[in-house]
């Protein structure tokens, strides 16, 4: 039996070990794919510290596990009845797994089925045990393996690290698209300084948005985001004076679309304060779960006109289209700094990105 390097989590709030275990075998409608990068999330120390306890409700794999959640790598071998991708390929694997036979997975809706499942991370329900189970690899080891319906086909001028951000950027993506933002409009973006709200930032540009704000605290990377498109981004640094009041300044009578990509330790009350920033008929895309809850009073919503709408991840559809626009080059990746770790660094990489993480730079494991 064929061994490979896998780091593996043995028992919760634990450190990750760096054992030998059998290289998984992929199944008649998988692939097998050699990892060449995988990204470093900085929410997964707490979720393999905190999770059970905080989301009990959000199961994670049997343990010991391979974790590892955002991989790009070689196809290194096909199931029998796969066509569509060779030995050779580079690809992104979306982790993002459904049941694969109810009705949203079948329309190409996984994030909506209830098994719905993160490979390397968590799920988010009572299914989410038999998805891990089928599929325990991730990319903290050297191979995984995956449906190839969860294959996204990288250009060449994409690298494996920079495919590594596109859990965030599809993230970013998905949530663009459900505002119905059209060119022209506006958007604000909150936390516009974080992972999220940076590729949110370089998304709504691509989407022809004719005002950006972003918000942020950081006066720094606010800064580094305006130079991005000066005569389009505009800056409101959060806890200046109420942000609403700043925003109406940049853009009077609101903004079209407003992406909250704050998250769980930002306070509630800075989102409240925003959306009183949103036009009449405008759209409030949740995806960072700033922590809650929301008030939201049905009357002024429904005269307004206004749409709260929840957004997670995105499909493997979605993943395609944005690695056709960095083909294009309608999105820029090469504002990213790369830290990149290998894989008996793990742990030294996770305490690092607790202190030193911003949206610009993209931690990884580069695998040798």
């Amino acid at each position: 039996m064929s061994m490979m390097r896998a780091a593996r989590l043995h028992e919760i709030g634990g450190k990750f070990t760096f054992d030998e275990v059998p290289m998984p075998v992929p199944g008649e409608h998988d692939v097998l794919v050699k990892v060449e990068a995988s990204g470093v999330i900085p929410n997964l120390k707490n979720v393999t510290t905190h999770f059970p306890e905080w989301y009990p409700f959000l199961p994670l794999p049997a343990l010991p596990a391979i974790f590892g959640l955002d991989t790009a790598g070689t196809v290194a071998a096909v199931g029998a009845s796969v066509t569509s991708f060779k030995p050779g390929d580079r690809v992104y694997v979306n982790p993002g797994v459904g049941c694969g036979e109810c009705r949203y997975c079948r329309e190409g809706e996984a994030p909506r089925c209830d098994a719905y499942t993160f490979l390397g991370y968590f799920g988010f329900g009572a299914g989410s045990q038999a998805v891990f189970k089928k599929y325990p690899f991730a990319g903290y080891g050297q191979y995984m393996t995956a449906p190839v319906t969860n294959l996204v086909r990288l250009p060449q001028c994409l690298s494996f690290p920079q495919a590594t951000r596109f859990g965030y950027l599809g993230t970013a993506y998905s949530a663009i698209r459900k505002s119905a933002l059209r060119p022209g409009q506006s958007i604000l973006i909150l936390g516009a300084s974080g992972t999220l709200g940076v590729g949110a930032t370089l998304l709504a540009l691509a989407f022809g948005a004719a005002r950006i704000v972003v918000a942020a605290r950081d006066e720094g990377a606010l800064a580094k985001l305006r130079e991005l498109d000066p005569q389009r981004i505009h800056t409101v640094r959060l806890g200046a004076q109420e942000a609403h009041r700043q925003v109406l300044d940049k853009v009077p009578g609101g903004v079209d679309v407003m992406l909250d990509t704050l998250g769980a330790k930002a306070p509630a009350e800075l989102s409240v304060d925003a959306m009183k920033a949103v036009a009449r008929g405008g759209r409030i895309i949740q995806i960072g779960g700033v922590a809650g809850p929301i008030p939201i009073d049905p009357h002024p919503f429904m005269c307004a006109q206004l749409q709260y709408i929840g957004s997670l991840w995105f499909t493997t559809a979605e993943g395609d289209e944005m690695a056709s626009m960095i083909e294009s080059g309608t999105v820029d990746l090469s504002l990213l700094e790369e830290r990149a770790y290998p894989l008996e660094r793990l742990n030294e990489a996770l305490d690092d990105i607790q202190s030193q993480a911003n949206g610009f730079t993209n931690f990884h494991i580069l695998h040798a």
